[in-house]
């Protein structure tokens, strides 16, 4: 056997998964096709639970600069293009952490190297088969072709996913072709923004606030002005003509216009790049038909995606799929899984894929154009002054909702759920539970804790 685990695809959720693995002295293998590490701009963050699950991992400190643990986001955060206001709820559920992904891919790594993980740029697989007892792996790389044997294959290659063509699992779902988004970094002068509020004031228009889409009846508009960065502005619109042309800030400023019925005026952007100017038309919204073919495993967006804007929920999914594989495989190449544990893998990862999918497609249509949408957007407002209705929709966004089945006839409230951030009185003195899952569990601390799983944070 060459190693107990090859990942293919070196991008978060394959590095997470390596970290993962490495925590519990499983041997990873990590193959990406990239000679490097893209620095091309794509998620500006991270959102939901798995914030509180890098807190647990020692990584929310290195991502955040700061030493406190995460916060929930009490202000307001937004549902297709509508506000929600998280005061009204006592806690609220989500988290929010604004940071590039490069950044988070950059941070992943060092953690790998430090746990041993051996990275391999450049390399891709091309070819598998497997028996009962492992997969081998055919693969390219910057001196030719080679082939290794391992345990176990993950493919966390992305929704072109080669592992799972390779694999013969079907991708079925929606391409939606009417949407075009288009992006870029920009400037905008320092007497449109609202040094109070952070907001944008766009004459003949109104007030944008920041960070909240905002849907018109010609299409969507969003301003972003992330720390550290030139402001992110994009545009949403329906059956858009074709075009070939590059894209360009002056087309940003025609959709602008088309949307909001106002200028906005954009300049370069300021500092250092890679700066984003794109424009994306159509989507998929699409789920494997399984996750896992005897001992190949998909995670991430090799397993599902959906067609909507923001990676922020596309990385919470992803990087909580690596976590709940990991700890189930290294128990099963140390040899102590029950039976049947490796299984609950698809059922509750595919469990929270529906969810999340469900709310994008939601999303997607409220903030649709036409009439009959503004009349629905004004019944969700109505709405949304309901705590309860705010609760079950900032929990979906965050992926709070999702609760795994134990078994219980009667379970605990909590039980299947994320464990609380709880702070334990230990005869050390106090200390909170994130602190305690930053390194593998003693056997003396399984045993104090009995109703954790271990590694997974979840009751």
């Amino acid at each position: 056997m060459t190693t107990d685990v090859v990942i293919a695809g070196g991008g978060p959720n394959g590095l997470m998964l390596a970290c993962e693995l490495s925590l519990t002295g499983a041997r990873p293998l990590v193959l990406e096709r990239l000679p490097a590490p893209s620095r091309e701009p794509k998620a500006n963050g991270l959102l939901g639970q798995v914030v509180r699950m890098l807190d647990h991992r020692g990584l929310h400190e290195r991502l955040s600069g700061s030493p406190q643990p995460p916060q929930p986001n009490s202000a307001y955060f937004m549902f297709g293009a509508m506000g929600l206001d998280l005061s009204l709820l006592e806690d609220s559920p989500v988290y929010t952490l604004p940071v590039p992904q490069h950044r988070i891919v950059q941070v992943l790594q060092e953690r790998a190297v430090e746990l041993g993980v051996e990275i391999r740029w450049g390399h891709e697989v091309i070819g598998l088969s497997q028996d009962d007892d492992a997969v081998t792996v055919d693969i390219t790389g910057p001196d030719g072709e080679y082939r290794l044997r391992t345990r176990h294959l993950i493919g966390a290659d992305g929704a072109h996913s080669t592992t799972r063509k390779l694999s013969g699992i079907a991708f079925p779902g929606i391409t939606y072709d009417r949407m075009t988004v288009r992006s870029a970094h920009a400037t905008v002068p320092a007497d449109r923004v609202d040094p109070a509020t952070g907001a944008l004031n766009v004459p003949g228009h109104g007030t944008v606030m920041p960070f909240l889409p905002h849907r018109t009846e010609h299409g969507g508009f969003s301003y972003a002005p992330m720390p550290g960065h030139p402001p992110l502005i994009s545009t949403t619109e329906w059956d858009q003509p074709a075009t070939d042309a590059t894209m360009s800030l002056e087309e940003l400023r025609a959709s602008i216009r088309r949307v909001l019925g106002a200028d906005v005026p954009l300049g370069p952007p300021d500092g250092q790049g890679p700066h984003v100017l794109r424009r994306l038309t159509g989507g998929n919204t699409r789920i494997a038909e399984r996750f896992t073919d005897g001992r190949v495993f998909l995670i991430g967006d090799a397993a599902h995606v959906y067609a909507a804007t923001g990676g922020g929920p596309g990385l919470n999914l992803g990087l909580q799929d690596a976590i709940n594989l990991g700890w189930k495989l290294a128990a099963e190449i140390r040899g102590s899984a029950p039976p049947g544990l490796l299984d609950t893998y698809e059922t509750e990862r595919r469990s929270a894929a529906h969810r999340m999918v469900l709310s994008a497609q939601a999303q997607s249509a409220l903030i649709a154009p036409g009439g009959d949408v503004t009349g629905l957007r004004e019944l969700f407002t109505e709405l949304l002054r309901d705590p309860d209705t705010v609760r079950r929709l900032a929990e979906l966004t965050a992926g709070a909702d999702v609760r795994y089945d134990m078994g219980e006839p009667e379970p605990h409230p909590l039980t299947g759920r994320f464990v609380p951030d709880l702070e334990l009185h230990t005869a050390a003195g106090p200390v909170r539970l994130a602190e305690l899952t930053r390194t593998p569990p003693s056997a003396e601390r399984q045993h104090a804790v009995p109703l954790l799983r271990p590694s997974s944070g979840i009751l």
